[in-house]
């Protein structure tokens, strides 16, 4: 097994993962660092990449990976501190994490996706412009969610099937998850947070989904 590190905005190493080949990225992984990782791996009938960082950079590999068509490769996934993607996929943080990544089996996993075709890993929180109520009407699959205003709406995956999950805040009040193949907003204008990560601006609609293909993540 060819096994890799990606080490992402100097998150510190785990003593577990000391001796294994490590590349220097940033908060959201280069992907010509990931490109030129990936004929290293290829090499290998089980390539291994372990993602050292946060939610957002987990996210930015797998959506190469996805747009690539290169999801064969196992992930392993070591955050440092509790992260809503630790919380979803079970993980563990840390040394513990970095454990698992190497002597876990990878697990066909739901990858879930926007309809930008970015990835989401941890939740994606989505509001007004300028943090306002959120306006609008959304489903998850043929479930209503919301008509009228919210103060937010979640998004999560699910560990395992159907894979997208969703609940709205009123208040300080959030309401039971209902869980789907895909959660759809429509609206006059919405901001997403996506694993801390804010659209660039509005828009009038925000759609997560199963993507038709799953990731390999070891656990």
């Amino acid at each position: 097994m060819s096994t890799h590190v990606l080490r992402c905005d100097g998150a510190p190493v785990p003593i577990a993962l000391a001796a294994l080949p490590t590349s220097q990225t940033a908060a959201i992984p280069d992907t010509s660092v990931i490109d030129e990782l990936l004929p290293v791996l290829a090499a290998d009938s089980l390539p291994r990449l372990i993602v050292l960082g946060e939610d957002a950079a987990l996210a930015a590999v797998l959506t190469h990976l996805m747009r690539t068509e290169r999801l064969h490769v196992e992930i392993g996934y070591v955050p440092i501190d509790k992260t809503y993607g630790s919380r979803v996929y079970q993980t563990g943080t840390g040394n513990a994490a970095a454990k698992r990544a190497i002597e876990g089996k990878a697990v066909e996993t739901p990858l879930v996706r926007d309809d930008t075709g970015k990835v989401l890993i941890g939740r994606a929180t989505i509001t007004g412009p300028g943090g306002a109520k959120l306006e609008g009407e959304a489903y998850v699959d043929d479930t209503p969610l919301f008509s009228g205003k919210v103060t937010a709406m979640h998004v999560s995956p699910t560990l395992d099937l159907p894979g997208v999950r969703a609940t709205v805040r009123k208040g300080l009040r959030k309401r039971r998850w209902i869980a789907g193949r895909a959660a759809q907003l429509g609206t006059p204008g919405a901001v997403v947070t996506r694993d801390g990560i804010l659209t660039d601006r509005p828009v009038p609609r925000s759609t997560f989904y199963r993507h038709h293909e799953s990731w390999l993540l070891v656990r």
